[in-house]
This record gives structure tokens, sequence and C-alpha cells, in this order.
């Protein structure tokens, strides 16, 4: 593709009306509810705003993303969501004090759940109505399960095991080791996607009309970049001030504090979940399990390196191991997974028993 010369369309126009005006809108409702408590106006104004501010983000690092190609799309969407994820975290742990100290574990355990059962499902399910059976690499799919599992068990699975530090935590050092080998194995991870076996994670066969639209120019892309930082910047924001209100509800309700991290994860993963969906639609099923498996796994290795580092001001401990529940709902997850993938074909039946497991994860979220 040529590079765009001073003749390029308006840039603006190359955009939705929608995604410019949600990220300034959203930066003014953060300025308008700063410090103030929160009557129900204005909780609704800033959740509101809240959503639209993430789904401003993902659809903007769409359109990076289209900019620069596949599987960097995917990639770029990956990083974009596990960025707001861990701004997230982060801001609630800071303002939560003790009781938020498993709210790391909780929303990352989530997001895997949510990726590889309710995203792929849903995607497999889809798909397979529409085009009955599709085909997917399964060596580029089994490659991203074989990494994410490795690291979920490092990092979620050992500390319930680890008898150097009292409860289900890490020590120092060991959390070091889990942040640092879970950045190492993402970054091998993006190596592989995107340079040495780029076109392992290529859909397979032809493109179809969608896949042929002119790709933006390079000033629309750089002004989806400036958009999508103000977004991340007005996502974080907004959800430190809502922050005490979801607590709040979810203590009223008389559910269980992991929820909470349910429903981060379930907020910020929702758009990429209508992004695998389309492209399972228009029988792309490998750019789906690429946003799933891709999300799963930067999920895990920049979340843990991220909080890691936080805990060196975060006050109170960090809990990480998993309770006996969510381990088998883990190890239920990587069997199915693995039969899922290493045929390379998947039908609705496929769709059906992931979507089982993560309804299962759910209602046992909220009744435990």
């Amino acid at each position: 593709m040529n590079p765009p010369t001073d003749t390029a369309p308006d840039t603006s126009a190359a955009l939705p009306r929608w995604s410019l005006i949600v990220p300034p809108l959203a930066l003014v409702l953060l300025v308008a509810s700063w410090g103030r408590g929160l009557n129900a106006v204005l909780l609704i104004l800033v959740c509101a705003g809240l959503a639209g501010g993430v789904i401003a983000a993902v659809h903007h690092a769409e359109v990076v993303a289209h900019r620069v190609g596949e599987p960097f799309g995917t990639l770029i969407l990956a990083i974009a969501v596990t960025v707001i994820e861990v701004a997230l975290i982060v801001t609630l742990m800071s303002s939560g004090g003790p009781d938020s100290a498993s709210l790391a574990r909780d929303t990352v355990f989530a997001a895997i759940m949510i990726t590889c059962n309710g995203i792929v499902g849903v995607a497999l399910l889809a798909g397979s109505l529409r085009h009955r059976v599709q085909e997917f690499r399964a060596h580029a799919s089994g490659g991203a399960l074989a990494v994410t599992l490795a690291l979920v068990t490092v990092c979620l699975v050992l500390p319930t095991f680890t008898i150097s530090s009292a409860g289900p935590t890490f020590t120092g050092p060991q959390l070091a080791f889990a942040g640092v080998a879970s950045l190492v194995m993402y970054a091998v991870f993006v190596f592989v996607q995107t340079k040495r076996h780029r076109d392992y994670f290529l859909p397979k066969g032809d493109c179809t009309p969608d896949e042929h639209a002119p790709a933006p120019t390079a000033r629309t892309a750089w002004l989806s970049l400036a958009l999508l930082v103000l977004c991340l910047v007005s996502v974080v924001g907004l959800a430190k001030t809502v922050s005490p209100a979801l607590e709040s509800a979810v203590e009223s309700a008389g559910a269980p504090r992991s929820l909470v991290g349910l429903l981060i994860a379930l907020l910020v993963l929702l758009p990429e979940t209508v992004a695998a969906v389309r492209a399972a639609l228009r029988d792309r099923l490998q750019t789906s399990l690429n946003l799933a498996l891709g999300s799963a796994l930067a999920s895990i290795g920049l979340t843990i390196p991220a909080i890691a580092l936080a805990s060196i001001w975060l006050t109170g401990p960090l809990v990480l191991g998993l309770g006996a529940k969510e381990m088998v709902l883990l190890a239920l997850t990587g069997v199915v997974s693995t039969l899922t993938i290493v045929s390379g074909r998947a039908t609705v039946l496929q769709g059906a028993v992931h979507l089982m497991v993560f309804s299962a994860f759910v209602f046992l979220a909220v009744t435990p």
C-alpha cells in the first residue's frame, strides 16, 4: 500500500462522528466528577462515560490495527484492552484498601474464563451456525493456549501451594520471578506471532470484501491513536470515581467480592467479544481465536508484571492463589480448549461446550 500523500482526505471524515465526540465527553465527565460524591444522575452519567470510553478506545485501536494489518491488528486490540484492565485493577486496588487484595487475581482469572470460554464459545457457535464447519490453524492457536495455561498455572495456581509466605501469596522474589517470566513469555509469543511465524496467525482461505476495505490514512491512524490515549486516561479516572459505588452495590447485593473482578473483565472485554463474533461470521475463525487467546495471554502476561511493579507502593498483601473451585474450572477449561484446538476444525458442539463452562463460571461466581 502506497503511503498517503498531502492530498489524502480529511482525517475526521474517515472516523464515525460518535468516535470523535465520546473521548472528549468522557474527559469532561471525569473533570466534572473528580473528587465529588456521586448522586444517582451523576453516577449514571459516569457509568455511561466509562462504558463509552472503553468502546471508543477499542474502536480507535481497531482503526490503528487496520492500518498496520494482521496479526498486528489483534495484537494492538489485546494490548489496548489489557492496558484498560491493568489501569482499572491498579486504580481500584489503590483506593480499596485491604479488601481489594484479591482483585487482581479475580480480574485476571475472570478474563481468562471470559476469553477462553465466553468469547471462544460465542464465536464458535455464531460462526458454525452460519458456516456449519469452520477451519483454523491449530498450530498457531495451540501455541497461544499453551503459553496461556503455563502462565496461569505459574501465576495463579502455584501461590496456593507455596509455603514461604502466609496464605495464597508470593514472596517478593517469587512475585518478581512470576512477573519476569510472564513478560518474557509474552514477548516471545509476540515475536513468533509478528515476525518468525506471522503466516501461522493469518486467516485461512481467501479474503472477503470486508478485508479489502481501504486502510485508513496515516493521519487518521495517528488521530485514532491520540483519541485512544485520551480514552485510556478517561477510563482510568472514571473507574476510580465509580469504584466506591460499584463495591457498595456488590456488598449490598450480598454477592462475593470476586464479582467485582468479573464485572471489570466483562466491561473491558465486551467490545472485543463483538469483534470476535463479527470475524467468525465472516468465516475468519482464526482472527476470532487470535483475539480471544491473544487477550487471555496479554491479560496474564502483562497484568501480572504490572501488578508486581505496582505492589511496591500498594499497601497490604497481594492475593494471587486460586481456590479449589477455580482450579477445577481452570483445569476443565484447559482440557476443553485443547480438545477444541487440536483438530483445527470447529462445529456448533465445541461452541456449546465452551459456553456451558463459561455459564458454570458465572453462576458459581454469583452463588459460590
